[in-house]
């Protein structure tokens, strides 16, 4: 490797150490891996407690095993199903947790900006009046 390669190397890796050491990379790398985690839980969520209910009240239906055959083929509706059952609880959650987070900020930005003290709004409304003579 000759010196122009080894430089271009070497730039590029300081570029990358930049790029990685920038607060929302680490803060989207957290983010992904609590929602993997989180993912997890509803996946279980669903497989383990959910589908079991739904199962029971329709007279013992098991949702993995629906299936059907088509000559060499096996079309696994039934995970299918449970797929969409842990979409909606996941952007349920999601919706629940972004109106959270929304009625957090508005309330900041909504709270009163502190009144002034009476004597700022007498020191004020005389300057106010030596303006207009």
């Amino acid at each position: 490797m000759n010196k122009k390669n080894m430089k271009k190397v070497t730039s590029e890796i300081g570029e990358f150490k930049k790029f990685i050491s920038r607060g929302n990379v680490v803060d989207m790398a957290v983010g992904v891996i609590v929602g993997g985690a989180f993912g997890k839980i509803v996946t279980s969520l669903v497989s383990d407690i959910l589908m079991p209910l739904i199962g029971t009240v329709m007279g013992g239906l098991d949702f993995t095993n629906l299936s059907i055959k088509i000559k060499n083929s096996t079309i696994a509706y039934g995970s299918f199903i449970q797929s969409i059952v842990d979409f909606l609880i996941i952007a349920t959650c999601i919706f629940l947790m972004i109106q959270l987070f929304e009625k957090v900020k508005h309330k900041e930005t909504s709270e009163e900006i502190p009144s002034k003290r009476e004597e700022v709004l007498l020191l004020e409304e005389i300057r106010d009046l030596i303006k207009n003579k």
